[in-house]
């Protein structure tokens, strides 16, 4: 049964009304947040990492924090009328050297200012790698999508509830530092924290993952809560298409109850990200697609984009400049064998020399952001 706007909207405010005695404590009020959303422009961009870099400790780490790459990709991403990036942290390059870190953080914000961008940081990521270490980081296998992404935290930490208040020095330092910083537009706190990631890490993965991060996430939202930064908090939701309330998991619960603004993933046809849409109007407040666009999957710039701008959803596809993430390369890429560049690339906007993958494509990008007229 197709669910008109307005008819989610109008369920949305008799759940929303029923709802908002029960707000967590610092939760913005929805009027806050929709406060805040007056304030911005659509948010339109993409998931970052420079092509130089195969995770989020390469990218961030002092030997190999690449301000070149970085400035001129931007420059990229400003051409195609993006204003916003989400971009990954990692806690051991805090651990190692604080400072250093959050002055790179820093330089990266003034790069992304320079080009009239605004970031989303993500602080921890449940995908990939269980098991991060600091140094050179391995070279790319290749023809494998994100062969060399890891978690954060690891394994290691995360499995061990006792271990979970060694993060609170870095969530609480890191916000604290850019609280009041008008270049931070969103906290996007913790990525898929309950992806299992079985078909590539499995085997190496915890048995009771969803049960340790969600102990963890209770705790990164209520540390995130004492810093009180001046932008909101998020964390999206990655499964599904949350129609029912009541058949939420504990997860999805608490990332829907917790998070100022609401965030989703879709790599899923139009119809499906409409559903998404439709289904999250309930809870009455500012929504972002942060992981969307897989070609081979059919979710496609056109007509996504024109999708989410119409109706003000900020949109982050995956991927930018083909690189050491090879995110060229399906998913299935760690299961099939690839041994050329696929025909239809998954992720993916640019070559690393800033040709377009596709002319059409960015053309069309242009004309959804207003970088360029449309044509008569």
């Amino acid at each position: 049964m197709k669910c008109s706007f307005v008819g989610g909207l109008l369920a949305g405010l008799l759940f929303a009304g029923a709802a908002l005695a029960q707000e967590p404590s610092g939760r913005w009020s929805v009027e806050k947040a929709a406060a805040w959303h007056r304030e911005q422009p659509w948010l339109v961009g993409c998931n970052y990492i420079p092509s130089s870099a195969i995770n989020q400790i390469e990218m961030w780490q002092e030997a190999t924090f690449d301000v070149q790459t970085i400035d001129r990709e931007l420059g990229w991403a400003e051409s195609l009328g993006f204003n916003s990036v989400r971009v990954f942290l990692h806690h051991m390059v805090w651990e190692q050297d604080r400072e250093g870190f959050l002055q790179r953080m820093d330089r990266f914000l003034d790069l992304a200012e320079k080009h009239g961008i605004g970031v989303m940081f993500v602080p921890l990521d449940g995908v990939w790698d269980p098991y991060p270490s600091l140094g050179k980081q391995r070279e790319p296998r290749p023809h494998v999508h994100n062969s060399g992404w890891v978690q954060c935290p690891g394994a290691e930490i995360l499995k061990d509830p006792a271990r979970h208040d060694e993060l609170e020095g870095y969530i609480k330092g890191v916000l604290t530092r850019f609280k009041n910083d008008k270049r931070v537009q969103v906290w996007d706190l913790f990525n898929e924290p309950e992806n299992t990631n079985k078909s590539c890490y499995g085997d190496k993965e915890l048995p009771n993952k969803a049960e340790m991060s969600l102990l963890l996430l209770k705790k990164v939202f209520a540390w995130a809560r004492q810093v009180n930064p001046s932008q909101p908090l998020t964390c999206g939701v990655w499964m599904g298409t949350w129609a029912d309330p009541g058949k939420l998991t504990p997860m999805e619960r608490l990332q829907l109850e917790q998070s100022d603004v609401i965030s989703f993933h879709s790599y899923s046809k139009i119809d499906k990200v409409k559903e998404c849409v439709q289904n999250l109007l309930r809870y009455q407040r500012p929504i972002l697609c942060t992981e969307y666009m897989a070609r081979t999957n059919g979710s496609t710039f056109r007509p996504h984009l024109e999708y989410f701008k119409e109706h003000r959803v900020g949109a982050y596809n995956w991927g930018f400049v083909a690189g050491k993430t090879q995110t060229i390369y399906p998913w299935e890429s760690w299961t099939r064998t690839y041994t050329a560049e696929p025909p239809l690339w998954f992720h993916d906007i640019f070559r690393s020399d800033g040709r377009p993958y596709l002319p059409e494509e960015v053309r069309y990008i242009r004309q959804v952001t207003g970088k360029v007229e449309a044509r008569p």
